[in-house]
């Protein structure tokens, strides 16, 4: 009897084990003191969630063959019940597993493994395509090796980021020598995009040609324009009081100010809500802008917007996200700076907008892959595992909002740290799925592997 009521203890004991969250630390960089401690859910942790059952069978696309809604030959969008999906070019829910920066490194170690390993980048684009299919992952994000992956004998279902705004801030930084004597992020003057400026639309148009030649590829999901543009929120006084006023976007600021409150308002009379409708304005003479010229050469790809990312700027602008939701399919995020979705903040999006949102950068370093991880916006955790009981838990919380159409993981793999021509805060940090020489992180890939091959019974479990 005694041994009986000791096994039943044991079995309580692992019971409410499972039914715990895992405490996971993080901290900011290598170099922050503080490591904190975060409630993580992964799916052997969800109480009542079935692991042994995986998805269904999916389509050549990578969409679930569970139901089948009206089928256009490209991907869309479809609100179902209360949640969002995308639907793949066969008719079938998609939601876009993805992996963002699919390319190889280009410094002399790299360019030998990839020979050694694949022989051709044709090659090691159908292997590891197929390794990510494996892995669960349907899909390519941003900045991936497009070519490769369109000559594929089976592609992904991937994505074209173009920049016409990040072509023209680079013409002008030409004329100041590289950089701007007043430079805020990704060094724009001032930390204002120059969406009034006459010459703008000419890089728009000559940006958007490109994209001719993908506009009847099925395999395309669909374009971000730009990453992160610094959407900052008090844009309407860096206009009227940094500008010089026969510069165009001090001009359409003063047009729009008198125009609200007369032409007597000084810069000090700003209120929160002249900042909030200015914003507005602001951000949609850029979509108007991208999203007719997009049209004009593909109509038929989703836009998937330009890549929020700030928290205290446009990712609190309800009105920032309504006019985001008149020009995009999608809405996409680069989601940082929060261990977890805010269920609140992230339902914001979709209740703003009218409509879907993506992520389309997030990650975490470990501190066991040797790299100093002083850089990058990402967390610090201690392993590969815990970097994958935060993929789990992260993309948990995203079916949880409904309106989530997808995510991509920053980033496929980690740059050469001996190559100094890289960009620091990816060379120091280990963003990737797999290393340099392209060994994989198998801790960190087998967790992402368990979440993804049960998304959609995720989603059936969440929706009961």
């Amino acid at each position: 009897m005694k041994r009986f009521i000791a096994s039943l203890l044991v079995l309580a004991a692992v019971t409410a084990q499972a039914q715990t969250p895992r405490q996971v630390e993080s901290r900011s960089n290598a170099r922050a003191k503080e490591w904190t401690s975060n409630p993580s859910v992964s799916l052997d942790r969800l109480p009542g969630f079935k692991l042994r059952k995986t998805d269904p069978a999916t389509g050549q696309y990578g969409g679930w063959k569970v139901a089948r809604y009206e089928s256009t030959g490209f991907f869309r969008t479809q609100k179902v019940g209360d949640r969002w999906w995308l639907v793949d070019p066969e008719g079938y829910p998609f939601l876009f597993k993805g992996v963002a920066v699919f390319s190889v490194g280009h410094s002399d170690r790299q360019r030998q493994a990839l020979k050694d390993q694949f022989g051709s980048m044709d090659d090691w684009a159908a292997a590891e395509m197929e390794h990510l299919r494996g892995l669960g992952f349907n899909g390519l994000g941003a900045w991936s090796a497009v070519g490769p992956v369109r000559n594929a004998p089976k592609p992904m279902p991937y994505t074209v980021i173009v920049n016409p705004m990040g072509r023209y801030h680079d013409a002008h930084l030409k004329r100041y020598g590289g950089k701007y004597l007043q430079h805020g992020w990704q060094n724009y003057r001032f930390d204002l995009a120059m969406v009034f400026d006459p010459e703008f639309d000419k890089f728009v148009e000559s940006e958007m040609a490109r994209i001719d030649e993908y506009k009847d590829d099925p395999w395309l999901v669909g374009y971000f324009t730009d990453n992160e543009i610094p959407w900052v929120r008090d844009a309407l006084d860096r206009h009227l009081t940094l500008l010089a006023h026969d510069e165009p976007g001090y001009l359409a600021a003063r047009k729009w100010f008198d125009s609200r409150r007369g032409p007597h308002a000084r810069p000090e009379d700003i209120t929160p809500e002249d900042r909030e409708a200015f914003n507005a304005f602001y951000l949609e003479t850029y979509l108007s802008k991208v999203t007719a010229a997009l049209r004009r050469h593909d109509p038929n790809h989703l836009y998937l917007g330009c890549r929020f990312n700030q928290w205290k700027e446009e990712l609190t602008s309800p009105a920032m996200f309504e006019v985001a939701g008149r020009y995009m399919d999608v809405i996409s995020v680069n989601h940082y700076r929060r261990w977890e979705p805010v269920m609140e903040e992230i339902m914001n999006f979709g209740k703003w907008s009218g409509k879907p949102f993506m992520v389309t950068e997030f990650y975490t370093k470990g501190e066991d892959s040797g790299l100093p991880n002083t850089t990058g916006a990402g967390w610090n955790v201690h392993t590969q595992q815990e970097r994958g009981w935060f993929y789990q838990n992260f993309c948990l919380r995203l079916l949880e909002s409904k309106c989530c159409v997808g995510w991509h993981w920053f980033k496929y793999m980690d740059n050469d740290p001996e190559d100094t021509r890289t960009d620091p805060s990816n060379r120091d940090s280990n963003k990737g799925m797999v290393k340099w020489n392209f060994e994989p992180y198998q801790e960190l890939t087998d967790a992402m592997k368990q979440f993804n091959d049960r998304t959609w019974r995720v989603v059936e479990f969440l929706d009961r």
